[in-house]
C-alpha cells in the first residue's frame, strides 16, 4: 500500500507567484506541514484555508521547498503520467522546431521541474538540478527513448551533465558521465545548414547552445559578401552562420582557447576556413584595440555569457552590457549591423533596452531595430514562471548622427 502523502499549507498571502502560473513555493511561504515525509518526496499542497493547489516535490534543504508537478489535487504521479509529460514535450517540438538536435525537456516550461535533455543528433544529455525530480530520472529517460522509437529516433547513448554548483543547494552530489554504455562524446549535429562536432563531455553546461538556433538563422541574411565580427564566439556558431551565408570575411573571437580550437575545427567541417578565422582574445580589451586601428565591420555580433545570475551582481552587468555594446557599436560602419543578446533572467528586456540606448547615445549613433527576438520554440517560455523568459536577441541598424 502506498504511504500517505505528507499535506504542506501555505501562509495567508503568500504562493503569488505560484497562483500567477508559476511552479515553485519558497522556504518562507510555507506555514505548516502535516505528516511524514523525506526529501525529494512528493506532497500535496493547499492553502492556508483548505483549498488545493495541486501536488509537488519537497526538499527542505533547497530555497525553492517545493516544485510543482500537477495543479490537480489527486494527480498521481507514477510511470504513465511521466510518460504524458514526455509524449507531450516531443510533440510540441515536431509541431515547433527542427527537431535533428533540440531541447526535449525544458524542466518548468515542460512541467517537469529541475531537467533539461538535450538531444544532439542521436545522443542525449541530461542534466538534473532538483532532487525530487532526479528520483525520476530513469524513467524519464526511457520514456524518452520509447517516444522517439516511435519515431525511428534511435539515441545511440546518454550522458550526465548535472556538475552544476546548485544541486549542492539541493543537497546533491555534482554528477558528470555516462547513463549506460559508453560512446564517442564528440558528436556532429547540422543546424540551419552548418555542420559542428559538438562536445557533449567537456563543452560548456551541455555541449552547444541550442536556444540560439534561429537567432543565427536570422542572422545569415545580413551576411553575404560582408565583414564580420562575432564576440563570445564559443565555439563558432553566429561566425560559421556568417560563413555559410556567404561572408566575405569573418573573425570569430572569445577568450576560451579549446572553445577557439572546436571553433576552428568547426569552420574546417563546412570548408570554410580561409574566409572565417578565429582568435583567443578577451573581448573587451581587443574591441578598443581593433578601434584604434581604425577597423569597420558591416555586421558586428555580441553573444556574452551571462553577466548576472542573481539580482545582487545586475548593477555590475548592466556596465558590461554598456561597455560591449558601446565598443560594438563604433565597429560598425555607417549602417551596418548590430546583433546583440543577454541571456541572464534577471537583465529584464527593459533594462537591456535601456542599456543598449545608453550605449548609443554615448558613442553619438542611431539605432533602427530590424527584429527583437527570443530564444528558440524548443526552450519554451511558460507565462508566469519568469525564470523560463531569459534570453533577448535584438538587430539594429547602426547609422552615425548626421
Amino acid at each position: 500500500m502506498e504511504k500517505a502523502l505528507a499535506s504542506v499549507y501555505i501562509k495567508k498571502g503568500e504562493a503569488r507567484a505560484l497562483k500567477a502560473g508559476g511552479l515553485w513555493i519558497y522556504d518562507n511561504e510555507i506555514d505548516r506541514i502535516d505528516g511524514a515525509f523525506e526529501n525529494g518526496d512528493m506532497v500535496r499542497v493547499f492553502d492556508f484555508d483548505g483549498y488545493p493547489l495541486g501536488s509537488g516535490f519537497i526538499n527542505t534543504r533547497s530555497k525553492i521547498t517545493i516544485r510543482m508537478m500537477s495543479r490537480k489535487k489527486d494527480t498521481v504521479v507514477d510511470e504513465a503520467f511521466i510518460t504524458m509529460r514526455v509524449r507531450n514535450a516531443w510533440e510540441y517540438r515536431k509541431a515547433t522546431v527542427d527537431t535533428g538536435s533540440c531541447r526535449l525537456i525544458f524542466g518548468e516550461a515542460d512541467f517537469l521541474p529541475g531537467i533539461v535533455i538535450d538531444k544532439f543528433s542521436d545522443v542525449l544529455v541530461v542534466e538534473s538540478l532538483a532532487l525530487g525530480i532526479d528520483r525520476w530520472k530513469p524513467v524519464i529517460l526511457d520514456a524518452l527513448k520509447k517516444v522517439l522509437a516511435e519515431d525511428d529516433i534511435v539515441i545511440r547513448g546518454v550522458y550526465e551533465r548535472s556538475d552544476a554548483k546548485v544541486r549542492l543547494q539541493e543537497g546533491m552530489e555534482r554528477v558528470k558521465g555516462f547513463i549506460g554504455e559508453p560512446f564517442d562524446t564528440k558528436v556532429q549535429i547540422e543546424e540551419n545548414g552548418v555542420k559542428y562536432m559538438v562536445d557533449v563531455q567537456d563543452g560548456q553546461k551541455t555541449g552547444f547552445f541550442l536556444d540560439q538556433k534561429y537567432n543565427r538563422l536570422a542572422v545569415q541574411k545580413l551576411c553575404k559578401g560582408k565583414r564580420v565580427l562575432d564576440c563570445f564566439t564559443h565555439t563558432g556558431s553566429f561566425a560559421l552562420n556568417a560563413g555559410i551565408a556567404g561572408a566575405a570575411e569573418v573573425l570569430g573571437v572569445d577568450a576560451s582557447e579549446l572553445g577557439v580550437a572546436q571553433a576552428t575545427e568547426n569552420a574546417a567541417l563546412n570548408g570554410l576556413s580561409d574566409r572565417v578565422k578565429f582568435i583567443t582574445a578577451d573581448v573587451f580589451d581587443l574591441l578598443p584595440e581593433l578601434e584604434k586601428k581604425g577597423e569597420k565591420y558591416d555586421v558586428v555580433i555580441l553573444d556574452p555569457p551571462a553577466f548576472t545570475k542573481s539580482r545582487n551582481s545586475v548593477k555590475n552587468a548592466v556596465k558590461g552590457y554598456r561597455e560591449i555594446n558601446l565598443r560594438g557599436m563604433k565597429l560598425v560602419r555607417d549602417g551596418g549591423y548590430l546583433c546583440t543578446c543577454s541571456c541572464s533572467h534577471f537583465m529584464t528586456p527593459d533594462l537591456f533596452i535601456k542599456t543598449i540606448r545608453e550605449a548609443a547615445s554615448n558613442v553619438h549613433k542611431r539605432l533602427r531595430q530590424v527584429e527583437y527576438r527570443t530564444q528558440a520554440a524548443d526552450h519554451p517560455i511558460l507565462w508566469g514562471d519568469d525564470e523560463s523568459s531569459y534570453l533577448k536577441f535584438l538587430i539594429f541598424q547602426v547609422c552615425d548622427e548626421k
